[in-house]
Order: structure tokens, then C-alpha cells, then sequence
């Protein structure tokens, strides 16, 4: 957990930890071979653009019941109006549906799948090490630099997204868009054309995408990459949230944990919280398990 003293531009993201077991891993695999997956053509540049003529994707709605399910994914269909969950899930019926993909970093159990498929897309310091998140030391950071960097990294992820909208999700957040800040070594005009090329496949697959964390950068993600929505960890407690809603508005799908931040009641109090905002245990876990926490603003 990052220290509250943390200079903003260096902040790291507080996505809860996924179980990267072998089945998760395994899904993630046939996901990406069902969608056609492959190595980088050695002379791509930029993939084509997207169709921009289709419809404006629905933004996720600002009223009803949220929640976050990065961990178990649970619940009824109708049980909640939005709902967060990760690629390897499948979208709960009757809710407005956001699928999480890492955009820059490598899943847990991926790095040897990614030394196979695309050695140059990952970040490397002056010795040719791969450069790993210390606060995640199972993720290698994706260097999006130049045009075949790019074009790699979206042979691979890429179809994630595509996966993301021909599964039922109504949209994506797409985690880590703020390495530039965190790695020397990570462009960030590179980053940002990454991120704008993400959104373009998005949208161009009828999905709305959303920003995760990353405050610093919340008016170029929208402006300049087109970004339609932002989804939050703990702006609360490090006095954030009205950055995300100067950019997003109502837009703000925000999410609190109960391990040493404001309790609920001051969170819901606060002018600038999000019309949807929840407290939720850190790892995300199920109604079934003991330490599973989840309430939700008035």
C-alpha cells in the first residue's frame, strides 16, 4: 500500500490483487487464442483505425446499485445495476457490465507467454533486465515507445478488449495508464497513443472505456485518448475525487476500502464523492467469506 506522503505523479494504482491461479490462466490463454491472438507482424506499424461512425457506446448509469468484483464474481441477475469484473469472468446478466484488462503491464503467469510472443513490448532497464512493478513484482511493465512496440502490444491485448465486447460487457477499464509517471523508461507521448488506440478498438467494438485511477492525467485521457469514464480506487482517502469529477462528471464509478481510510459515512458526506460510490474489502472476496465488506452511499 502506497504511503499517504506519496508525491501524486509517482502514486501507484490500488487495484486489489486477482488470483493468478492456473484456471484464471488458463481462461486468459483460450480467451486470447479464440480471438485470434498471434505474433506481431515484424512489419506493423499502427493497427487501422477504428470505425468512427458507429453510435456513442451508453455510459455506465449514475444511479442504483454498484459494485466491484475483481476478486469473486457473485451475484443474481438484477442484483446490481453496474457491475466491475475482471476478463476471465463473464458479465453478470441484467447489469451494465465493465471488463477489466490491464492496458500496460503483463498479468501475473503471462511474463513467459509474452517472452514468446512479444520480447521487445516489454520495458527493459540498462542492463536488458525486464523492469517489474515493486509493488507488483509478478507484473512486467509493457514499453509502448515506438509504432512496432505498439502494434505488439496490441496483438496481445488487443483481442482482450475485442473479447470484452463479443462476451456482453457494456465496457472496459483499462488498468496501469499511468506507468509513464511511475517508470522512467515508459514514454509517455507513447503511452498516451497506446491508450488512444485502445479506445478507438473499444469504441469501434461498441464499448465505453474508462479510466482507472491515474488522476494526474485525467484530461488528457479524455482529451486526447477519448476516455468516456473514470473508475476509481480510494479517491476519498487521498483527496482525489473531485480531479476525476471535474473531467467525468457524474461519470465516476468509485470505490473505497475498509483497511485504514475514511469510514463510509465521511466518504458519503464528501461534496465531491461519485453518485455511485461503494466501501469494499481490499481483496475484493465473496458474501460467502468472512472478511467479504461491501456498502454503498445513499
Amino acid at each position: 500500500m502506497r504511503s499517504p506522503r506519496t508525491p501524486p505523479a509517482a502514486r501507484r494504482r490500488r487495484r486489489p490483487r486477482r488470483g493468478a491461479t492456473a484456471a484464471a490462466t488458463g481462461a486468459l490463454v483460450i480467451l486470447l487464442t479464440a480471438c485470434g491472438a498471434g505474433d506481431p507482424d515484424p512489419d506493423a506499424t499502427e493497427p487501422p483505425a477504428a470505425d468512427t461512425t458507429a453510435t456513442s457506446p451508453a455510459l455506465p448509469p449514475t444511479t442504483g446499485t454498484f459494485d466491484y468484483q475483481l476478486g469473486d464474481a457473485y451475484g443474481e441477475a438484477g442484483e446490481f445495476d453496474v457491475v466491475g469484473r475482471d476478463v476471465t469472468a463473464d458479465p453478470l446478466p441484467d447489469a451494465y457490465n465493465v471488463c477489466y484488462v490491464n492496458g500496460f503491464q503483463t498479468q501475473p503467469g503471462t511474463l513467459e507467454d509474452w517472452r514468446r510472443d512479444a520480447p521487445d513490448a516489454l520495458l527493459r532497464d540498462a542492463s536488458g533486465a525486464v523492469v517489474t512493478d515493486p509493488d507488483w513484482p509478478d507484473e512486467v511493465v509493457l514499453d509502448p515507445s515506438d509504432e512496432q512496440r505498439r502494434a505488439a502490444i496490441l496483438a496481445v491485448v488487443g483481442p482482450q478488449v475485442s473479447a470484452c465486447a463479443e462476451r456482453g460487457f457494456d465496457a472496459v477499464e483499462l488498468d496501469n495508464l499511468d506507468t509513464f509517471l511511475r517508470f522512467d523508461g515508459v514514454d509517455a507521448d507513447g503511452a498516451m497513443t497506446l491508450a488512444t488506440a485502445y479506445a478507438d478498438l473499444a469504441h469501434g467494438a461498441g464499448l465505453a472505456v474508462g479510466q482507472k485511477n491515474a488522476a494526474d492525467v485525467g484530461a488528457d485521457a479524455r482529451e486526447v485518448a477519448g476516455f468516456d469514464f473514470a473508475v476509481v480506487e480510494e479517491c476519498a482517502r487521498y483527496d482525489e475525487c473531485g480531479a476525476y469529477r471535474d473531467v467525468y462528471g457524474e461519470h465516476v464509478l468509485q470505490i473505497e476500502y475498509d483497511d485504514g481510510g475514511p469510514d463510509l459515512a465521511e466518504v458519503c458526506d464528501a461534496p465531491d464523492r461519485a453518485p455511485l460510490t461503494i466501501l469494499r474489502d481490499r481483496l475484493l472476496v465473496g458474501p460467502d467469506d468472512p472478511s467479504y465488506v461491501r456498502e454503498q452511499c445513499d
